[in-house]
């Protein structure tokens, strides 16, 4: 006898409250095993592929290729303990089992049947690893009206909130609840009802057994004169202001979403000062031209932005003001030993902060290899979002765009960030006589909070001397 388990969409960690259905893996009828994938979703930080706690035959699937659901919105349902080859009728609404009716208490969240077999062994906030599920209980089933014996409710269309149920009278009086358990197993049916004032007790259920339906509900509050919640979108749309002729509105939402929730809170939190200063660059260019050369042909170049990242990584050890966060909770400024580097780059889903771990103990070269692979990583969507966070200090060479200066916004919750404009031939005096050298403007955002001027100013400089005179960075190796 199978029972009907809901997976819904698990936290993937690092704050994210969201997820963009990309690709479904498994269609309904297919039997699937426990943590094999299921749905490929875009998070704002990086492409996950989800696996199934459940192994069993899927009966209905929630969203379609595109859209964005919340944690812990249901993705699909899945029979354990269905025969693979007579599958369990689709949900309506995603909710329900053809095969006996397994309820709960009413007001009770969804429990995991202890008899459930297989138990999944990756790790999903809030599904956990393995540990003893907690026992449902069986419920009578609720009778039906004769004239809506033997139906189904519905064929899942692929997708479990768009199936289609059949017409079945709700019973419109006010009906004295019906003792016991409610015949009812979706937690969004119960929370529709809960939120639009149904009693689940009075009503005859449309599914299998008597199972009440989302459909079921959303009669009974028609017949009510209450709006039902699943046409809240569309009031709502309806109530926004209309267009102008030609007006494109893009969602704020995915990685877009979470990029302006950053920069906003940085600007609302942060107290964030900027300095800068024009650089003669030519010495550094001319310098790693001869590391290059030394390695020989087939040995991998040292990039321009890894020579700025080792010399950050000096400054922050001069400076280690700047290497910190404020925890504004307990009022205190929190200095880190370990320096991990971010820095900006653009693709094609906007722009994205990968992150070198520990790059104060790597070598120019081994920082270049690393910033070669998280750039290829983040063009082809392949980053994790363990390599999307966690930086204490973001680089931002801006000047790829061709621009000479900027005031970047800090990255919060980092305390500060270093701008590197495009280098040009300017006139410039060196050595007493003007000349044409290559020139480079140095911008630093620093948290107000956590350092003077004073400090922003020597980091700054400090800096600007290595890339003057990259002898300067030797004097600390």
């Amino acid at each position: 006898m199978a029972e009907v388990k809901e997976f819904t969409l698990p936290d993937l960690g690092e704050g994210l409250t969201e997820a963009e259905v990309v690709r479904w893996l498994v269609e309904v009828g297919e039997v699937v095993a426990v943590d094999q994938p299921v749905v490929e979703v875009e998070t704002a930080k990086a492409m996950v592929e989800v696996p199934c706690p459940y192994g069993g035959v899927v009966t209905a699937r929630y969203g379609a290729e595109g859209e964005e659901l919340a944690v812990g919105a249901p993705l699909l349902t899945v029979a354990v303990g269905a025969d693979a080859s007579a599958p369990a009728a689709a949900e309506g609404s995603g909710s329900g089992g053809a095969d006996g009716v397994v309820a709960e208490a009413d007001g009770a969240d969804a429990a995991e049947d202890g008899g459930a077999g297989e138990t999944s062994g990756a790790v999903l906030v809030g599904y956990g690893t393995g540990a003893p599920p907690a026992r449902r209980r069986r419920v009578r089933p609720t009778p039906v009206p004769a004239a809506a014996a033997g139906q189904v409710n519905g064929v899942a269309s692929g997708y479990g909130r768009h199936a289609v149920t059949p017409e079945v009278p709700v019973r419109a009086e006010a009906a004295e609840p019906v003792p016991g358990p409610v015949p009812v197993i979706s937690p969004l049916v119960r929370r529709l009802a809960r939120q639009n004032g149904v009693e689940l007790r009075t009503l005859t259920g449309s599914g299998p057994d008597g199972l009440i339906l989302r459909a079921d509900v959303e009669r009974a509050i028609g017949a009510a004169g209450a709006p039902a919640a699943a046409a809240e979108p569309s009031a709502a749309a309806a109530s926004a202001p209309a267009a102008d002729a030609g007006e494109v509105r893009i969602p704020l939402r995915g990685l877009r979403g979470v990029v302006a929730d950053k920069m906003s809170r940085s600007r609302r939190e942060i107290p964030e000062a900027t300095c800068w200063v024009d650089v003669d660059a030519t010495e550094l260019l001319a310098a790693r031209r001869a590391m290059n050369a030394a390695g020989g042909p087939d040995a991998p170049k040292i990039s321009l932005l890894a020579l700025l990242a080792r010399i950050c990584t000096a400054a922050l050890a001069r400076y280690p003001e700047l290497n910190a966060r404020v925890d504004t909770e307990a009022r205190e400024i929190v200095r880190l030993e370990r320096v991990h580097v971010g820095f900006a780059a653009q693709t094609d889903r906007g722009l994205v902060v990968p992150v070198v771990r520990d790059a104060h103990a790597r070598s120019a070269e081994s920082l270049s290899e690393e910033l070669g692979r998280l750039t290829g990583a983040a063009r082809d969507g392949s980053l994790t979002p363990g390599e999307l966070t966690g930086s204490t200090f973001t680089l931002n060479n801006y000047g790829v765009f061709g621009v000479d200066g900027s005031t970047p916004i800090i990255n919060p919750p980092e305390a500060a960030m270093l701008g590197v404009g495009r280098i040009v031939p300017k006139p410039w005096v060196y050595e007493g006589e003007l000349a044409v050298r290559q020139v480079t403007q140095l911008s630093l955002t620093f948290d107000h909070r956590v350092c003077d001027g004073g400090v922003a100013g020597g980091f700054l400089r400090y800096v600007a001397d290595c890339v003057e005179q990259p002898a300067v960075l030797l004097r600390g190796v």
